[in-house]
């Protein structure tokens, strides 16, 4: 089984998403306390900023009055997210979500709540190979006009492996569960991963997938989940990756056929989604966004 061929209608990203996010939770939870027009333009927004001289990227956006700091971006204070940005987009899991949606559930596996995602668990032994990459999240908590840190939820990340496959579904690593891992935010809302940096597959533009829960007792199956979303990588070091580290061979080319604004989830905005990296190929990377629901 090849997933790159296999980009299926739940794929498809927040357009298709949309109407039943409302059905969900509602037209104002969904805003996360802000007019409609105001959020659904700044989901339509094309914010994301990129330096190709340098090796750090960050998402950069108006926000709300005073030009005030993005949703996206690094993790920090809660003066780095304001109610005006809105919460993280909604998007699809994907096929290969692992987390009882859609075939096998990684979830309920005692060992999954970890920060080191880079090896597999239980009985599996497999290790992902790639250039080593930390991921740190900061979730948020928006509620009518307040912002707060989200303490004690819980996340839940996933992506492929530097071939573009992901473990527990393609043939060859389908006895594997490597780059999947559950972890608790602290009193501040901050939590942590240790993974690799993900392959280009044909499709989709670089990616991480996450699911927030309200807790790690909620953390067990998808439809407890607070928020399903996307975080995208920048420009510039995929393409640094792709060209100069090993292993990576096989997503040079297929980057070259991708873009943000062509990609069936971050087309109709990515500001809030593109995350800020630093550290370079032979030191690691740093990959840190704001997740705010």
């Amino acid at each position: 089984m090849s997933h790159s061929d296999d980009i299926e209608d739940h794929d498809l990203g927040l357009s298709h998403d949309l109407p039943r996010i409302m059905a969900r939770r509602g037209l104002l939870g969904l805003l996360g306390g802000v007019g409609a027009a105001a959020a659904l333009t700044a989901c339509g927004t094309d914010g994301g900023t990129t330096d190709s001289a340098s090796s750090t990227t960050s998402a950069t956006t108006d926000g709300g009055p005073g030009g005030a700091p993005p949703a996206g971006g690094a993790p920090g204070g809660d003066s780095g997210v304001t109610v005006a940005d809105g919460e993280i987009p909604e998007e699809t899991a994907g096929p290969y979500p692992g987390d009882g949606s859609n075939g096998p559930n990684v979830l309920t596996e005692s060992g999954v709540v970890r920060s080191d995602i880079t090896t597999s668990f239980g009985s599996a032994s497999g290790v992902a190979d790639g250039v080593p990459t930390t991921v740190k999240l900061k979730v948020y908590d928006l509620n009518g006009d307040s912002v707060a840190a989200l303490a004690g939820a819980a996340v839940y990340l996933w992506h492929c492996d530097r071939d573009g496959r992901y473990s527990l579904y393609d043939d060859e690593i389908s006895g594997e569960n490597y780059l999947r891992g559950v972890q608790e935010a602290d009193a501040d809302g901050n939590l942590t991963f240790t993974t690799i940096f993900p392959a280009c597959y044909s499709g989709r533009w670089p990616h991480m997938h996450f699911e927030v829960y309200e807790s790690l007792d909620a953390a067990t199956n998808a439809s407890n989940k607070l928020r399903t979303s996307q975080l995208a990588l920048p420009e510039d070091v995929c393409n640094d990756v792709y060209a100069n580290a090993d292993g990576y061979d096989s997503s040079v080319s297929t980057f070259q056929g991708v873009s943000l604004d062509s990609d069936n989830v971050f087309s109709d905005g990515h500001s809030l989604q593109l995350a800020t990296v630093t550290g370079s190929i032979d030191d690691g990377y740093t990959v840190t966004l704001n997740v705010p629901v």
